[in-house]
């Protein structure tokens, strides 16, 4: 007997339904794996180094009931530079998937876009003509100068900030112009990265040894150099900044589909660009004054991300969060056991990651 055509099984919404969940649900556990590693690697890092300790010694001393020198290494020493570098591979990782979704250029990040070295010139002049040269290290804070210090800190902050901006601005302004091509933008963010460095080089000219010594090392790119309450002030940062585009994450989704579809959908994609770009150089800022310069850490993440979870921004933006977090304290802690006594500057490390995937986009994006 022949069966009615109405009869035969065909997909449905209800089984599209069923895949697109299943789906969903294989990217929130993949998400929370993420998590998981990036808290594994952190109590793996807490525990090596040129001072070993137990894992068991390392969770008695995290409940309060250690003592000695191994309880000064850990709360004084690897716990911070543990907590700064995850805090910072976050902040840093969500401002290159804020600027590659904002302008739509898979090639922008805070490094490529000149953002980082314009943060770099705003800290190197607030170290040589705004006397916040003889803070050498965040260490050497004393609580008796601690608003000296702090004002200090805002100052280089501040500038850092201002020049993050400008080159945000620059690019911004070149990103209104319909006819820029993403080749042409990161054209122009190379050219603005000469410029600062080129600035940079030149306040050095004109600061004492203490000076340029203080702003060569604040070039390098380390995260053991910053106290709690630094940590603290990125950490709010960072948190509010993820929480707001986590709250405009279908925003970005219909930037996705094109400036003119996200209009039709009643997303203001200019307040959306100028907050976004806003947000993200406030981030590269506060990252930059602190730790200096870590190069296409903001490149690597939102990629990898991708690869992991897709293009939905409820997904990407806190994978990207968390990739950048695994990255950099996997680089931190590789720096510290190559070297043993001591560190790798942790900026090296990302750009011997950065630099072949950002040669391997150029030559894909040449094939295409």
């Amino acid at each position: 007997m022949k069966s009615h055509p109405a009869s035969l099984p065909r997909p449905g919404a209800q089984g599209l339904t069923q895949r697109y969940g299943a789906g969903l649900k294989r990217r929130y556990l993949l998400l929370i794996a993420l998590g998981v590693a990036t808290i594994l690697l952190g109590l793996q890092a807490v525990a090596v180094g040129s001072y070993d300790l137990s894992p068991y010694k390392v969770l008695l001393i995290l409940l309060g009931r250690g003592e000695g020198a191994s309880e000064v290494v850990v709360w004084s020493i690897r716990l911070p530079r543990i907590t700064a570098a995850l805090v910072t591979g976050w902040g840093l990782g969500l401002s290159g998937l804020l600027t590659q979704s904002l302008l739509r250029n898979p090639l922008a990040s805070p490094f490529t876009l000149g953002m980082s070295h314009g943060a770099m010139f705003g800290a190197a002049f607030a170290i040589v003509f705004l006397g916040a040269g003889s803070v050498t290290t965040s260490g050497l804070y004393t609580s008796d100068s601690g608003i000296f210090m702090f004002s200090r800190l805002y100052a280089v902050t501040l500038m850092a900030f201002a020049g993050a901006m400008a080159a945000t601005a620059v690019i911004l302004l070149l990103a209104r112009l319909r006819r820029m091509s993403a080749a042409s933008v990161i054209l122009a963010g190379v050219a603005m990265s000469s410029l600062f460095l080129s600035g940079t080089i030149l306040v050095q000219y004109f600061a004492t040894e203490t000076e340029i010594a203080t702003v060569v090392f604040w070039s390098f790119g380390d995260v053991a150099r910053s106290t709690w309450r630094e940590i603290g002030l990125l950490a709010v940062a960072t948190l509010l900044v993820s929480g707001y585009f986590l709250r405009r994450r279908w925003d970005l989704n219909a930037l996705l589909a094109g400036e003119e579809t996200a209009q039709g959908l009643g997303v203001n994609v200019t307040t959306l660009r100028l907050v976004g770009m806003l947000l993200a150089s406030l981030l590269v800022a506060l990252a930059t004054s602190f730790h200096g310069i870590i190069a296409f850490l903001g490149l690597l993440a939102p990629h990898i991300s991708r690869r992991l979870v897709g293009g939905d921004h409820r997904l990407l933006v806190p994978c990207s969060g968390l990739v950048g977090s695994l990255l950099l304290l996997a680089a931190d802690t590789m720096g510290r056991l190559l070297v043993g006594s001591g560190s790798l500057p942790v900026g090296v490390l990302t750009s011997f990651m950065g630099a072949p995937l950002f040669l391997y986009l150029l030559l894909k994006g040449n094939r295409s």
